[in-house]
């Protein structure tokens, strides 16, 4: 999620611009440097006039430390550590504190016109300075919750209870804390939100709309209705993946019999499955999530296709056996990113959650869909192997190494139904902050129907509905999707 007020165009096309570029986590490929999680992204800007780069000192309170200043090329930069509440709903001074992380962006070349400030609350790499997470709580440097971290609470009931307070809820009490801090006055300002960061914003919009002026969502429409609406998701969600299953064999007929070669090299296995680099166990499911990365994005079916170019190691040997390669092994899980990145899986079905559980509803969805993504079933009768979309099943915390600790804790949180309200109906019905939304006909992360039934109760929202654009819109052209968001909201785009 992004925030910024009256920012010149010039600047924001550039800030866009180089996110084409990066990697996602996880709905993405493997980027050879870095992994930069941007879909599940809540980023923030402000822009107001220059402040003196002398005050650091006088900044700083207690609750919120302000670094000095620094530069690279044409930015000046200064870091900000806020110490919140883990738990906003009882006194700040009983409730266990964390860390989130911000970043003061200056542009050098405004400072001289009386240029702008620029509040970006993201990771500490300068190679991530514009582009990278957010204020997200559990990711970044805000309290980052990591397989190492989290081996400081001693029970699966302890993990859970903590986890409790990573949702949306609190992530916006967090950007309000901030913006209070910042924003000169403790002024509105202005949300962007992809994809998780767009729910992120809906909440917002529902229990603290005194704190934006305006809002951009870009692929991230949320479902509202009451209890847990992950059945309802997913079940739209699979046929939309199976569209994108269609799709991606279409373009690479050739993969069918590469997939197939390999499932039943994997099944055929000892244990069922082969050995991961990590610890882990590759096996024909495993081998189906590739599609969360691999199918939604408009690069994701190349970068696929040619990780399956690679899948067999060559024999050298005569006589040897075929075997699936390192460098797949290796690319598999750097898809997947568990290792650094368990709040995820940990935590994703419980986004659609208010009142009620999950239950593992994408394992059951699944079920329900009979042999459509049953893989060893497909190669026995020459279809082809359907890899699946962005879902959490209950048997990756006995496969996947890293989430393997979190087995109990998972279920705990499967099991939990009394999850805090994230949305208000009657106070969306009622809204009175401009929001535009960016919505993609054919998104596999956030479903068409759904976007659109939650926009007919968001009051004066608009909407660019396009297909030119997949899920990864804000990416692949940041520059054309703001100017088309910000063009309906300042009336550059007509209403009819």
């Amino acid at each position: 999620m992004l925030l910024f007020n009256n920012a010149p165009p010039s600047l924001i096309k550039p800030v866009l611009h180089f996110t084409s570029s990066l990697a996602l986590s996880p709905r993405a490929v493997p980027h050879p440097v870095n992994k930069i999680p941007l879909f599940h992204s809540l980023r923030i800007f402000r822009t107001f006039a220059a402040m003196s780069e002398t005050n650091s000192a006088s900044d700083s309170t207690p609750d919120h430390i302000s670094g000095t200043w620094y530069s690279v090329p044409g930015l000046r930069l200064r870091d900000h550590r806020f110490t919140v509440p883990l738990d906003y709903s009882i006194d700040r001074n009983a409730s266990p504190k964390i860390s989130v992380f911000a970043r003061e962006v200056v542009s050098v070349s405004l400072a001289s016109f009386g240029g702008k400030i620029w509040i970006s609350l993201l990771p500490v790499s300068i190679a991530k300075l514009i582009f990278g997470s957010d204020i997200q709580r559990g990711t970044g440097l805000s309290a980052p919750l990591t397989p190492s971290s989290m081996s400081q609470l001693d029970s699966a009931e302890e993990v859970a209870e903590y986890l409790k307070y990573f949702r949306a809820d609190n992530i916006v009490n967090d950007a309000e804390f901030i913006r209070v801090c910042l924003v000169p006055e403790a002024g509105p300002w202005t949300v962007l939100g992809q994809s998780y960061g767009g729910f992120c914003s809906v909440t917002y919009l529902s229990f603290a709309p005194q704190g934006l002026k305006q809002v951009l969502l870009t692929g991230g429409i949320p479902p509202i209705g009451n209890g847990c609406t992950a059945d309802s998701v997913y079940s739209a969600c699979y046929a939309q993946v199976i569209h994108q299953n269609e799709k991606y064999y279409k373009r690479f007929p050739q993969d069918v019999e590469i997939v197939h070669e390999v499932v039943k090299y994997l099944a055929e296995s000892e244990g069922g499955g082969v050995l991961l680099p990590s610890g882990g166990l590759l096996t024909p499911r495993g081998l189906q999530t590739l599609g969360l990365s691999g199918l939604g994005s408009s690069s994701g079916f190349e970068r696929l296709h040619y990780m399956f170019e690679r899948v067999w190691d060559p024999v050298i040997v005569p006589g040897f056996r075929k075997q699936i390669s390192y460098y797949f092994l290796n690319a598999f899980e750097n898809w997947l990113d568990f290792d650094t990145n368990p709040l995820y899986a940990l935590l994703h079905e419980s986004i659609y959650c208010q009142g009620d559980s999950s239950r593992w509803s994408a394992q059951r969805i699944r079920t329900e869909n009979g042999s459509k993504f049953d893989a060893i079933r497909a190669v026995k009768e020459g279809r082809p192997v359907f890899f699946t979309g962005e879902m959490v099943f209950p048997w990756m915390f006995e496969e996947v190494h890293a989430l393997r600790k979190f087995k109990d804790a998972a279920h705990l949180l499967a099991e939990k139904k009394d999850w805090p309200p994230l949305y208000d109906i009657a106070v969306l019905n009622n809204n009175k902050v401009p929001v535009a939304a960016a919505v993609y006909y054919e998104d596999m992360y956030a479903n068409f129907k759904l976007a659109m039934e939650t926009a007919s109760q968001i009051a004066g929202i608009r909407l660019w509905i396009t297909n030119e654009y997949m899920h990864s819109g804000l990416r692949d052209g940041g520059g054309q999707v703001l100017d088309h968001l910000l063009g309906m909201l300042n009336g550059r785009k007509p209403l009819f």
